[in-house]
């Protein structure tokens, strides 16, 4: 996903409810995390299983929601039940490769002069 710089990315702790759409998703930015949902901010959400996660965000036109299950393993989650921790769009980009978003690490090594 292109995400525009200087887009603020929240990460809902805890579990969610995976069967809300976008209004449900909304509220509980509102209620839970203290935040406006049409404010232009990305907010990340996973299942209870863990394969799952939803993004809400609002373009400046409309509310979007991006929705990915991964197929083997699960995705990397806070172990906080609530609250909103902030992520880069880097961190974003791991998580929703099923990379460990907290401490990812380089796979390469830097050629040797000889």
């Amino acid at each position: 996903i292109p995400l525009p710089s200087g887009l603020k990315i929240w990460l809902a702790a805890g579990a969610t409810d995976m069967r809300l759409g976008m209004p449900g998703l909304a509220l509980r930015v509102q209620q839970f995390l203290g935040r406006d949902p049409y404010a232009g901010d990305v907010f990340v959400f996973r299942g209870r299983r863990g394969d799952l996660v939803k993004l809400i965000w609002h373009d400046g036109i409309g509310v979007s929601l991006y929705a990915k299950r991964i197929e083997r393993g699960y995705f990397i989650w806070p172990s906080a039940k609530d609250g909103a921790i902030h992520l880069s769009a880097s961190q974003l980009s791991c998580l929703l490769e099923g990379i460990d978003w907290r401490n990812p690490q380089k796979t390469w090594r830097p050629e040797l002069a000889g």
